[in-house]
């Protein structure tokens, strides 16, 4: 049964690749989103207790079946741990679950006995109907878990998904008690450290993190999510047999989110820079450049090197958190420094006046000129030069695998490619 649950697990993640491939849309896995996807699983489960109540019913069979309880509970911990999570928290989870079906079905088949048989629907066959559904929710379960664990231990959880539990655990079966232990349990779901590929593997799911505000790297727009590096994690995750999962991330947070396990490895222009390199692992690089200078175009005769940027009357706006800012604050002394906290609309600052030059790669100041006439790069060569790479925890065969891929890639000119695409788009 084990080998057969986690075989469905893949089966799942390859159907849900799949669709996402035809859809060729990409979208940020949010944290309501993880977590309402498992009370929704939970919902399910409890909703097909009825049938099975009525199978024993109807079959004279004992309610209690505390072998396949036990089964089901142990094994929802012997697929735990490949998933990086402590296996006693998420059969706490599916004891509760367990428990609850027992006892809703007892309530029924009592009614039942009182009032008469009132189950209107199909008797369904518990064997090849019911138990099969079981188990899918089960493989589900343990994915949607395995997602939703980096916000399961943020603190205040249990209140603040109160309100989501009365919304989402609807079935009968469910009252205040059940649902506020539910919640308790979920809080207790723990990831464990293990290593990348096994993990990957065992969910079929690579976490990708990505900030969503560097174009043509990647953009969230309206939900929808684009880039040279989304393209790119596509073919990776593909390249591991699993489907890529987007989490969202920032330049202030990056590594941090890195080491608390947010996500199995970071892309969307990263650039190799020592302090990344003294916590992280990179990948070979696969594409590089530098910082430059834009402006408006008006004005672009203005600001030909950093020393006429440098003055006083210059107001030069940064985004927070990353290696631009590092740059400014490090090479900047006189100009009016501004941190502006939106990476997708800064230009527009640039464009309506309220800044005058922005110091950033070329790769996004070729973007940006040309989707927007009125801006143009002020210094035609790169002030720094680096390289951009795919950042990810010490893990040897993590990064060995990355590499593999990537090595193909760039033989094969994906990187260019979709990073010409992304700005000519």
């Amino acid at each position: 049964m084990l080998r057969a649950l986690t075989m469905a697990v893949a089966a799942i993640a390859v159907a849900v690749a799949a669709s996402t491939a035809a859809n060729a849309e990409e979208r940020f896995l949010t944290e309501e989103a993880a977590v309402t996807r498992i009370l929704d699983l939970a919902d399910q489960r409890l909703a097909l207790m009825p049938g099975v109540a009525a199978t024993k019913w109807q079959t004279h069979a004992p309610i209690a079946a505390p072998e396949r309880e036990r089964v089901v509970i142990t094994h929802s911990g012997e697929l735990a741990a490949p998933l990086g999570l402590s296996p006693e928290p998420v059969e706490r989870v599916f004891e509760i679950q367990v428990r609850l079906a027992r006892e809703w079905e007892e309530r029924l088949t009592e009614d039942w006995k009182a009032h008469g048989f009132t189950y209107s629907g199909a008797i369904p066959d518990l064997n090849k109907e019911v138990r099969p559904q079981l188990d899918a929710v089960t493989t589900e379960m343990l994915r949607a878990l395995y997602l939703a664990a980096p916000a399961l231990r943020q603190p205040g959880f249990t209140h603040r998904y109160a309100a989501a539990a009365e919304i989402h655990l609807r079935a009968g079966g469910w009252d205040g008690r059940s649902r506020q232990e539910l919640l308790e349990a979920l809080a207790g779901i723990r990831q464990v450290s293990s290593p990348a590929l096994p993990r990957i593997a065992a969910s079929a799911v690579l976490r990708v993190g990505v900030t969503g505000d560097y174009a043509p790297f990647s953009l969230d727009s309206g939900g929808d999510l684009s880039g040279a590096d989304v393209d790119l994690a596509r073919g990776l995750a593909e390249h591991l047999h699993a489907q890529a999962v987007f989490i969202r991330t920032t330049w202030p947070s990056l590594l941090e989110d890195l080491r608390t396990d947010d996500f199995d490895l970071a892309m969307g222009g990263v650039s190799i820079t020592p302090e990344r390199q003294a916590r992280a692992a990179f990948s070979i690089p696969y594409a590089s450049g530098g910082k430059t200078i834009v402006a408006r175009c008006v004005e672009v005769g203005q600001f030909p090197d950093l020393a006429h940027v440098d003055r006083a009357q210059v107001k030069v706006i940064v985004n927070p958190g990353g290696t631009n800012e590092q740059y400014v604050k490090t090479h900047l002394h006189k100009a009016q420094i501004r941190l502006y906290p939106d990476n997708k609309t800064i230009f527009d600052e640039i464009r309506a006046g309220r800044a005058d030059v922005m110091i950033t790669d070329d790769t996004e100041v070729q973007l940006q000129v040309h989707r927007h006439p009125d801006l143009c790069r002020a210094f035609t060569g790169t002030l720094t030069q680096a390289e951009k790479a795919i950042l990810m925890p010490r893990d040897p065969a993590l990064v060995e695998a990355v590499n593999v891929w990537l090595k193909q890639a760039i033989a094969a000119g994906e990187p260019a490619r979709r990073l010409r695409e992304s700005i000519e788009h």
